[in-house]
């Protein structure tokens, strides 16, 4: 299953947690608990409950008064809701990052300057950072404060990688710089070598 998957059903199963919901209680409380940056199709939320249905994760309890299928949290799915909320995200290098991929490509290629795209991506950044603490402050939800934390946080983190490979860049161009230089010393003392020789015969 899509890591996507994966968090609705476990979110899904966080909120069955203390009581019974039927689907469109659970679409309202996961975008309540998540922000406005999540919002859910209520035929998803369908889709997923009936998986979890299926897995024995939950129980379909039939329809309350008004016609509407009522669902509950099983021992299963308890178990699964537990292991999921005590696991550990385990992060790994990012190695399909389009901002990455932009600075590499133009550096092994020379198509293009990689200054260019890393000077028009922390101009892109800053602007992301100045919006997102606007945003923050004037949030109102717990959860949209959080999400907006989130985004700073990383935005932050992306302009230091920025600055970290404009120098990384240019302590390789500098590298590339002299040893062609000592090259050509080379080069040119073996020249003068051999004109010597020339000369001396």
């Amino acid at each position: 299953m899509h890591i996507l998957g994966i968090v609705i059903k476990n979110a899904l199963l966080a909120l069955l947690g203390n009581e019974q919901k039927y689907g469109y209680q659970l679409k309202n409380d996961f975008e309540a608990a998540t922000g406005t940056a999540w919002v859910l199709n209520i035929g998803q939320v369908y889709t997923t409950l009936q998986r979890l249905e299926r897995d024995g994760a939950i129980v379909a309890l039939g329809q309350d008064d008004d016609g509407r299928s009522l669902y509950e949290l099983s021992a299963t799915g308890r178990e699964i809701l537990s292991e999921w909320l005590s696991s550990a995200v385990i992060r790994s290098v990012s190695t399909r990052d389009e901002v990455t991929m932009k600075v590499l490509v133009a550096s092994a290629t020379g198509v293009i300057d990689p200054a260019t795209p890393i000077s028009i991506q922390r101009q892109t950044a800053m602007r992301v950072l100045q919006e997102a603490t606007l945003a923050r402050n004037v949030a109102e939800s717990l959860a949209d404060q959080l999400h907006l934390e989130r985004l700073i946080v990383l935005t932050n983190a992306e302009i230091r990688w920025l600055d970290i490979a404009e120098d990384r860049l240019a302590e390789a161009a500098k590298a590339r710089l002299s040893d062609n230089s000592s090259t050509q010393e080379v080069v040119d003392n073996n020249n003068t070598s051999i004109t010597n020789l020339g000369s001396n015969s």
